[in-house]
Order: C-alpha cells, then sequence, then structure tokens
C-alpha cells in the first residue's frame, strides 16, 4: 500500500505576516524539494476535506472554536497572542489542516494506504482545549486521535512527538486518558515551559537540554519510548511530526540530523508493523529554516514510504 501525501492549497494562503516564522514557503519548501528529488511520484495526492464542527468539538469546546472563528478578520491580521495571528484566511486553512488528519485515519482504517504524511499549516500541538498559541488554532493531531477512538472505535492508540517545543497543547488535552499515550522529547528550559511537572501516567516526557543531538534522540527513543510502546500496543501511531529540533534551525537549539529523523521514523515505523497494522499518521509541526525543512520531510516521507 502507498503513503497518503495529504494538503490543501488552502494552508497556503494563511499568513501571518511577513517576518513570521511561520509561513506559507514552508509548504512550498517541501513540496519543491520532493519534485527535485524525485520522490514526489512516490506518494498518492489527496487534497485535505474541511473538518466539522463535530470534529472539532471531539477535544475543543463550542466557545473555543467560536473564539477563533470571531476572531478572523474581514481583511489585515488579528492577533490571538502576540504569536498566534489570523488573516481572512486562516479560518479555513485551520479547518484543513484539522481535515487532514480526519481523512488521514479514515484511509488506513480502509485500507485505502499504509501510511500518511499531512502538510498543513497552521500547525496544532500547542493548541490546548480552550486556549489557541505558538501559531496553533486547533489541536489537529489530538483531533485525529479522539476520532480514531470514536469514529472507528479504537481501544488505544500513541502520539509521538519530537518537535523542539514540548506539545503542551497535546498533554494538557490527552494527559489522563488511558487510551492514550503520549512520548515525546522536547528541549528544556525552553517555549512553551511544560512537561516536566508532574506529567501523567500516560505521559512518557523526555525533556533534553540544548545542545542535544542523535545520541541523546536514541537514548529517549530506546529507553523510554519503546518499552512503553510495546506494553501499550498502540493499534494506530499519531506523530507530531516538528523538524525545527534540526541542527539548522535556529528557533531552538538542538543538534538533530536527517538521519536522526530517518532513524526515529524507522524505529516508530517497526513498532506500527508490530502493533498497528503499519498504521501511521503523521502531521506537519514546526520546523522553520526551509532547507532544512525540506530535508528532513523528505527523510521522514522516504523511511515511511520505504523508499
Amino acid at each position: 500500500m502507498s503513503t497518503a501525501f495529504i494538503t490543501h492549497a488552502d494552508c497556503l494562503k494563511h499568513d501571518m505576516g511577513d517576518l513570521h516564522p511561520e509561513a506559507p514557503g514552508r509548504l512550498t519548501a517541501i513540496q519543491d524539494h520532493l519534485i527535485a528529488q524525485g520522490i514526489d511520484m512516490y506518494f498518492t495526492h489527496y487534497d485535505a476535506p474541511l473538518a466539522t464542527l463535530e470534529q472539532l468539538m471531539l477535544v475543543h469546546p463550542a466557545s473555543h472554536i467560536k473564539k477563533v472563528k470571531d476572531t478572523a478578520p474581514a481583511f489585515g491580521i488579528a492577533h490571538l497572542d502576540p504569536d498566534t495571528a489570523m488573516n481572512p484566511h486562516t479560518w479555513q486553512a485551520a479547518l484543513r489542516s484539522a481535515g487532514a488528519g480526519i481523512l488521514a485515519v479514515d484511509m488506513l482504517m480502509d485500507r485505502k494506504a499504509e501510511n500518511a504524511f499531512c502538510a498543513v499549516r497552521p500547525p496544532g500541538h500547542h493548541c490546548e482545549r480552550e486556549t489557541p498559541m505558538g501559531f496553533c488554532f486547533f489541536n489537529n493531531i489530538a483531533i485525529a486521535a479522539h476520532y480514531a477512538l470514536t469514529h472507528h472505535k479504537l481501544e488505544r492508540v500513541a502520539i509521538i512527538d519530537f518537535d523542539v517545543h514540548h506539545g503542551n497543547g497535546t498533554e494538557n488535552i490527552c494527559a489522563g486518558d488511558e487510551r492514550i499515550l503520549m512520548c515525546s522529547i522536547f528541549q528544556h528550559p525552553f517555549y512553551p515551559y511544560s512537561g516536566t511537572d508532574k506529567p501523567a501516567a500516560n505521559m512518557v516526557n523526555v525533556p533534553l537540554p540544548g545542545g542535544s543531538g542523535g545520541e541523546e534522540l536514541q537514548a529517549a527513543v530506546l529507553e523510554s519510548w519503546i518499552p512503553r510502546l510495546d506494553a501499550f500496543k498502540p493499534q494506530m501511531i499519531f506523530i507530531s511530526a516538528g523538524f525545527d529540533a534540526h541542527y539548522e534551525d535556529d528557533m531552538g537549539g538542538m543538534k538533530l540530523f536527517e538521519k536522526d529523523y530517518a532513524w526515529v521514523t524507522m524505529q516508530l515505523r517497526d513498532v506500527a508493523v508490530r502493533h498497528a497494522n503499519g498504521r501511521i499518521v503523521s502531521m506537519l509541526e514546526g520546523g522553520y529554516v526551509m532547507s532544512a525543512l525540506a530535508r528532513s520531510v523528505a527523510t521522514h516521507l522516504r523511511a515511511l514510504a520505504e523508499i
């Protein structure tokens, strides 16, 4: 079966300003690099649908959704916080980003693909149940995971987050839910300064100091993640795929290389084969230096598709 590549042109229209690092060019850089490398043809391409209100409400209350929708400006830019802003196209892009994860879950459960990568923006893992923040409006990965649990009646899913920033929003939504195991690494101390204060039993948080690289990542995965994942036996794996821990990305201070993203993806693919019929839904989070982001995503996709 193929690897699905899910995106939408609406995700290019969301723009938070000329100097904002979470820029439309992130998606263009990824797609241009896949074409230049000659691997674009290996993936089956799909347009992300619009998430429905019911799907958003799997993790967000109606008040949160209304707040985001009401903030969307008719023109110009409107800020929800100093880092998180909307233009007239943001609402539609945010619905596409959440909808991509929904489509990915359906495709995997219907055996139309073995795994999927959602090249979408805005990202999602900082958005808490009732608080948009950190460039994020809805928590795309948490919505997709809860959709798999509720709509497809899965009993156990895992969320993996290797972004340089802790996925505080995902933890806020999923902490204490025995159906979900969340494993993460993140630079600490660092924005959003969370993830270390008595995490719930279903959280496997491995904070890493600035300057950490491949050796520290491998230790975290082999010593902390894999034993818990194998004991948990997830029926689907979700990846918050942030690539801002790359050594070229000055948004953070970690030192990962493309080979490290290939290695961790292969480890997760092996877990998925053992327990989840190979099912992995990966969703783009961070990564702000265009060349490093594009190369890292291509490496991640090669590992998913076994190219």
